[in-house]
Parts: C-alpha cells; structure tokens; sequence
C-alpha cells in the first residue's frame, strides 16, 4: 500500500453580517438534497442492482441527488490480486447505519421507521426511492454550494464551500463533511456481469475534512459559511490509480454523525500549466534482450490546454545514436496514448537503458524517462516446458518466436488441470516464450528449464493475461537422459534378462559426422573388473537418441554391471562432443518362484483403469487374453508399479510376471 499523502487545508469561517455576499449558494429556503451512502463491495453479487437502483435515482434528479458509493465490510475484502476499494473511513460510517445486509444505504443518514434493516438509518436497496422523495419535499434550514478546481501539475485540489442557514439547526454545532469521490474504475464484481471490467462509480477515495467533518459553530438563522480547503491528491489510493479527470466532490451538512441537512456536489475544473504539455508517464520494454533491436513501448497524456496533433520523440538505448519519431494523431486534455516506438538496435551490456524525451513544450520537467532491462538469459539449446493448464485450460495458450517473430513452436489450448511436457532443441539464437491466457486471469504453473536441468523461468500462474521472456541459447554437449534410460546408475534388482537402454537428450551420431551404425565402442564389464567384459548385440533408433543393447546371454547374479560409453566418440548435431560417462546397476539374485508368490501383489482386482503390481521391481509383466493372444508388455521399474490398461474392454485376463526364469501367472477381471 502506498503512502497516502497527508493534507493541509485551510478554512476562513465568517459570520452572517449583511456586509457578505454569496457567490455559490442562495440565500432563500430550499428543498433538502439528498445524499445517498450505499454500502457495497466488489464481492457482494447484488451490489449491481443497488447501483442501478441508486443511479436511476440520481439520473431522475440530477442536480438534488448525490451518491456516495463506500466499499467497507466482508464483502469488500479483496482476494489476493484483486483492487482494494476501502477506505479508512468506510468501516465507521458503516458502523454507525445498524445496516444487516448488503447492499445498503442511508438516505441523509436519517432514520425513517418501517423502512430500515434493523434498528439503524441502513435501508435495503428497495426503500431508497421512496426515502430519497420525502427528503427532496422537505424543506431544508441550510443551503450548500460546492465548487473545486485542481492543478493538474502540482494534483493540489482546492476545494470551496459555501452553506448559508435559511432556518435555525436544532443542533448549536454542525460538522461540514467534504468527501473525495472516483468514477470510471474498472475492476471485478460479483453480479456484474462484466468479469473485471465492472464500472464502478461514485466510488469513495478519501474525506478532505476527515472522518466527521469540520466543525461549524453557529447555526442560527442568517450565518454564512465559507470555508476553503486544499488537498494533494495522492497518485493513488491503495494501489488504484487516482484520474484526475474522474474524481469529483460531495459537500454535506451533518448534525451530529448522523442526520445530513443538505449538501451538494461539484466536478472539479482544472489548471493546467500551459496550452501546450505532453508528459511522458511511463517507459516500458521487455525485462530482457538477447540484442536484438528493441521497440520501446511508452504512454504519454495531454495536460495542457490545447489539442495534440503531432508529437516529436527522441530515444536511444545505453547513450547510443538517438533515433527519432514523430506521432500524429489526436488527444484532447487528459486523454493518453500508448505508442510502440519503431525498433532502434545497440550495443547489449549487462544491464541497459532506454531513454525518451518528449519534444520542448510549456513545461518540459515531464518530458523525459527510462527504464532498464538486462540481458537475457543464456539456457543451453535443449529446452524442457512444463505447464500445467489450472483451471483456464480451455483459454491457455503458448508458443516459441524466433528472432524475426516467426512462431516456431505453439501449444494449446487445453482441458482443465492438464500436464504438459514439451522438450524442444533450439539452435543458438535469440528466442522469446510467451505464455497467454485469454481469460486474464492466468492458469497453472508454467516452468522452463534447459538440459542441464536449470530453471530459468517459472510462473506460478498468477500472469493475468499473458507473460513472456526473451532468452538466448548455447549449445551443450548432450547427456543421458534419466527418464527414458533403463537401468539408471545406481539402480539394484535388475533382471538377469534385461535390455539395456540408452536415452540422450537429443540426436548423436560420431565425431566424424557419421550416423552411428557400429556400436562397439560401448563396453559392458562387471565391477570390480573381472579381465572379461560381457558381449552384446546393439542398435539405434531412427531419431539417433536411444540405444537398446541386448546382451548376448543373461548377466550374472547379484553383480555390479557397469556400461561405459569412452570420451570423444560420440557428439550432437551441432559438434559437440559428448564426455563420456558410464551407468552401473546391480543384477538381482536368483529368486524361489515359492517367494515370489508370496511378495508380489496386483490390485485392484478387478480393475477398471489403472493396476498396480508391487514388489515386482526389474520383472517383466505380460497380459494375455484367455485364448492367449498377448495384449500388453512391459518392464517394471517401481516398486508400486502402475499399469494403465484403459484400452482393454471388459473380460476376464492372465497376468504374467517374469523375473529371471521365475513366472507367476494369476487371473484379473476388468470391469469398465
């Protein structure tokens, strides 16, 4: 939460002598106005309709009605991310209605028997029309006229009230309240129908005079008040953004803290510095480059008094050559526009920064910003995408961009709370990744990480609309893929049988440029060496990433195998050497088909999708139709092992588990 700005106001309190005169206010009896409070919050899904009703009420009298939108209570807490409407004020002018329910409100703070929610001045949202007409056919014993300007380079709003008592208060003090209001906000509500772009209007900022107001002293028939009072307008409130064009003003008479005489409101005129003021508000780029040129984005506003037809701009990047544009278009006062600037290249450093300055004007202290951005991130040229698509997967969508915007990789959109794993091979150079989520409101985690297992982006979801990073790519040299090799370095149990697979991260061949076709470079042993080493049979697939070795004859029991792939004879695609490692497991011991039986377990039974088989580590396991057609193999590789059989139909099975020369064979029934 930013620092509220603190103000400073002054007042000049006269009495009634027949030497003043009014300018803002009349000096015969009038009818009340009416100011109507309502209680709201952007999670209260009935709101809408007090909106409605309160604006329909105002809309019928513009000029005697005022609204005051105050968003206090549960129904007003935001979620994490959401706008944070409250005020420190709201709480106790809630407090003091009695209201029961949302949304409420109170018609001059009054209470009016029969029509309120509990025992306080907080009606339902039914009952304002009819409070709001017997106020405005009463007549009032103070008059209040409202006028405010604001300078809108200094944002110091002065706001000047003049009340003037055709009649006697019943109460020696009254208490001038001056309340800041913001319109045109959008953000989330229940209800609404509008997602996160709801309209909220009359929406309570700040009070100028403080919780309860200023206190006037006489109140007698005759006086004339003229108090003025200035206030900085802080550049936002909570987090929201403080538009000076949308902020207007609501002067009321209270009482005590209850019971509003009259009041009045104002849309505040403005000051500007100038006829002729462009300010540059914001400079944006991407966080990262890998030194390709950079379009920088920016936002500038007119602030002066004339019209923006055409705007001169200059800007570089690290102090290089200046490149310079020239907008044309349109902008009224306190109108903005975003403008992607035309791509200017540089020379990268580590971090770099964008400078802009805006042609001279009537006031050239706004004129100029920048922003930095670093360089991008250097993962190697293997690249691994994990998503998960949360609960916007039908809105979810990703893709890679070269260095000349082609889309070169893209996925989605997705069923809710999917996994995705994508590895892709990049050659060296400049990518950017983008994430993007139609919903704006994210979806799940999303990470990218390179072969050496390196995380260089994450996202736990929370990118509204989309999000996306700039990286650059390096070659390395490939490396044994954990996930696809079996057994892996360290592994124990493993058949006598078994085949031996080799899994890279991405297509080798031989240091000369070859396609690998003799692979007898490989070397099997057991450990410690024995003087032999262990013959096999070998083969690559087509994508040139896995070899399947297949010794010659079972391996021995219970032994340590170590397989070995020597340095330098195998590289990449992109002539990098792979440094040579080598994997060893354990064979398992010869197991009595009797203790097999009673370990090994295989539920459920029956099954619908997915089995399991325990204690089974390094088998082989096999389903077979009765008839014994052969359906399913695999190896197993976990000690819980999950077998999904979803393409199965009904019908009663076999199931084969084979370790070494054991089988054990049982029944299982599929039930869909």
């Amino acid at each position: 939460m930013k620092k509220v700005i603190f103000f400073l106001f002054t007042l000049f309190l006269f009495s009634a002598y027949s030497t003043f005169s009014q300018t803002i206010v009349g000096t015969t009896p009038e009818n009340k106005n009416v100011i109507l409070e309502e209680f709201t919050g952007i999670h209260c899904g009935y709101c809408p309709q007090g909106h409605a009703i309160a604006q329909a009420i105002q809309d019928a009298h513009p000029n005697d009605v005022f609204l005051i939108n105050i968003h206090t209570g549960g129904y007003a807490t935001p979620s994490s991310g959401e706008p944070d409407f409250r005020t420190s004020f709201g709480s106790s002018i809630a407090g003091q209605s009695g209201l029961v329910g949302y949304p409420a409100g109170t018609v001059n703070r009054h209470l009016f028997p029969g029509y309120q929610q509990g025992s306080g001045t907080a009606q339902s949202r039914s009952t304002w029309s009819t409070t709001s007409n017997i106020v405005l056919n009463e007549t009032s014993y103070v008059n209040v006229g409202v006028e405010a300007e604001i300078n809108v380079d200094s944002r110091e709003i002065t706001v000047h009230v003049e009340a003037y008592y055709t009649g006697n208060s019943p109460e020696s003090t009254n208490l001038l309240n001056v309340a800041l209001l913001q319109d045109n906000t959008l953000g989330p509500q229940s209800g609404g129908g509008a997602g996160n772009n709801y309209v909220h209007m009359h929406r309570l900022v700040h009070m100028i005079t403080g919780q309860w107001g200023d206190n006037i002293n006489t109140t007698t028939s005759g006086t004339f008040i003229d108090k003025s009072y200035t206030y900085t307008i802080p550049a936002d409130y909570r987090g929201i953004n403080a538009i000076i064009p949308d902020l207007k003003v609501v002067a009321f008479i209270t009482e005590t803290h209850q019971e509003i005489a009259s009041g009045s409101g104002c849309t505040p005129t403005y000051i500007f510095s100038g006829d002729n003021n462009a300010k540059l508000n914001t400079v944006s780029s991407d966080p990262t480059s890998c030194g390709a040129p950079i379009s920088p984005k920016i936002n500038f506003s007119n602030l002066g008094n004339n019209e923006i037809t055409s705007l001169n701009i200059e800007y570089s990047i690290n102090g290089g050559t200046a490149a310079n544009y020239t907008w044309t278009g349109n902008i009224n006062p306190f109108e903005s526009v975003d403008l992607e600037l035309p791509a200017i290249s540089f020379a990268l450093q580590a971090t770099n920064t964008i400078n802009i300055t805006l042609a001279d004007d009537d006031n050239n202290s706004d004129n100029t910003g920048s922003t930095t951005f670093d360089i991008a991130v250097e993962p190697s040229h293997v690249i691994t995408l994990i998503l998960n698509s949360g609960n916007n997967g039908s809105t979810l969508t990703w893709n890679f961009k070269d260095i000349s915007g082609n889309i070169i990789q893209s996925g989605g959109p997705y069923s809710n709370n999917q996994t995705v794993v994508e590895n892709f091979i990049f050659p060296p150079n400049c990518y950017e990744f983008n994430i993007m989520n139609t919903s704006g409101n994210g979806s799940g985690a999303v990470r990218l990480s390179d072969a050496e297992g390196t995380e260089f982006y994450f996202t736990n979801g929370q990118y509204g609309e989309g999000d996306r990073i700039s990286f650059s790519t390096f070659v390395s040299a490939p490396i044994i893929s954990n996930q696809n090799s079996y057994p892996i370095n360290g592994d124990e149990g493993i058949p006598l049988n078994t085949e031996i697979t080799i899994a890279f991260n991405e297509a080798v061949r031989m240091v000369n440029n070859d396609l690998i076709t003799d692979l007898s470079f490989i070397n099997i042993m057991p450990v410690p060496p024995t003087g032999e080493t262990i013959s096999f049979s070998a083969s690559i697939n087509n994508d040139n990433d896995v070899i399947t070795i297949v010794p010659d004859e079972d391996l021995p029991e219970n032994t340590f195998i170590r397989v070995t792939i020597p340095n330098s004879i195998i590289e990449n695609f992109y002539d990098v050497e792979y440094a040579g490692s080598y994997t060893t497991f354990k064979t398992s011991s010869l197991v009595d088909i009797s203790d097999m039986q009673s370990k090994i377990k295989i539920y459920p039974n029956p099954v619908n999708n997915i089995i399991t088989i325990s204690n089974a580590l390094g088998s082989y396991v096999e389903i077979f139709e009765i008839s014994g057609k052969l359906l399913f193999t695999k190896k197993i590789t976990s000690a819980n092992q999950q077998l999904n059989i979803s393409n199965i139909g009904e019908g009663t099975y076999f199931i084969k588990i084979k370790n070494n020369n054991n089988t054990i064979t049982k029944k299982i029934v599929v039930l869909k």
